[in-house]
């Protein structure tokens, strides 16, 4: 469930260091972790625990806690982790761990001026025979994806360092295709939900998947006022820089320093204890991912069953072109 460095998880879930901290010294020998997505290192020293920025090819030491090696390669295959052991009088021993990048590449500077991309290490040739395997499938596969879908006409913001720390545009995009498809009357997801970017131009399918990778499904539940009150006091609350932070549609409130929230508007109007409202999710959150109350139980929950690429997809085909204006952040979440 991701590394955290010293175990400083935020509103995150607890991590692979707090696994490890949790049972007894030794009973692991390594976690091979994931979700935090870093080709995390640790300083030579290890003093504090201190995480360095690593340099594709060069020494990587990975996290030990409690008696436990703790280590992950990155994402989207950049890498492939190594770690050699050696058994010996009933002792498991890390000899040697390694990061070996896939053909990963650097911007390199000529004395013209000019930039071209070479490889952090030696190539690694393809494999003739699977190439031969798999490159039907790859074209098949590309047709599909690189259906155009329609033009926006700016940049719909889906970083890292912005999505987990402010509303954003891609984000209101995203929540106003679920609010839609499922007649809801606004919608909730966490940040880290979204991994991509989109340019602006012609947006293609997989564009979509990039920024939606985990093909979740839209959901939604019927809530009562109080309901409401109750779910946006907990969810306005995540930790900005995490992957929890809540990003909201059709949705403003005031959030004060106490981690009460007071002036609730759904769709610009005060919030009804007596009304009933719709609120568009995911499966994933509903089942309490990334430490959002759970509400799969509740009596009015639904499943739609419609995957979360889908409806983005249908919904740009819909209303291209887009233009970014109309899916600008206001004040959603106003500290006080």
């Amino acid at each position: 469930m991701g590394h955290y460095n010293n175990g400083e998880h935020g509103s995150n879930a607890p991590g692979d260091v707090e696994m490890a901290r949790s049972v007894p010294t030794g009973y692991l020998d390594m976690i091979v972790g994931g979700h935090s997505q870093d080709p995390f290192c640790m300083s030579v020293s290890r003093t504090n625990y201190k995480q360095v920025d690593y340099v594709p090819g060069t020494l990587c030491i990975p996290d030990r806690q409690n008696g436990t090696w703790i280590v992950q390669a990155h994402e989207w295959g950049k890498y492939v982790g190594r770690a050699d052991f050696e058994f010996k009088n009933g002792k498991f021993i890390l000899t040697r761990y390694r990061l070996i990048p896939i053909n990963l590449k650097k911007k390199r500077l000529n004395e013209d001026g000019s930039t071209e991309l070479t490889l952090y290490t030696r190539e690694i040739p393809p494999d003739v025979d699977m190439v031969k395997l798999l490159s039907p499938f790859q074209t098949k596969g590309r047709q599909q994806l690189d259906m155009k879908l329609g033009f926006v006409d700016g940049r719909l913001q889906g970083s890292r360092n912005k999505i987990r720390f402010e509303q954003t545009n891609l984000a209101r995009l995203i929540l106003a295709s679920r609010v839609e498809r499922v007649n809801a009357d606004f919608a909730i997801m966490s940040s880290g939900m979204i991994r991509n970017s989109i340019e602006r131009g012609e947006i293609s399918y997989r564009q979509i998947f990039k920024v939606l990778p985990f093909a979740n499904h839209v959901a939604y539940v019927d809530f009562n006022g109080q309901e409401v009150n109750n779910y946006l006091a907990a969810v306005a609350s995540m930790t900005p820089g995490s992957g929890a932070y809540a990003q909201f549609y059709n949705i403003s409130l005031i959030r004060h320093k106490d981690g009460t929230i007071t002036d609730i508007k759904i769709a610009g109007q005060p919030l009804d204890i007596k009304k009933h409202y719709r609120m568009a999710t995911l499966d994933f959150i509903a089942f309490g991912g990334d430490g959002y109350p759970k509400i799969s139980h509740h009596p009015n929950y639904v499943n739609s069953g419609l995957v979360d690429t889908e409806v983005l997809k249908h919904f740009i085909e819909k209303h291209a072109p887009l233009k970014v204006n109309d899916y600008a952040p206001g004040k959603e979440i106003i500290n006080h």
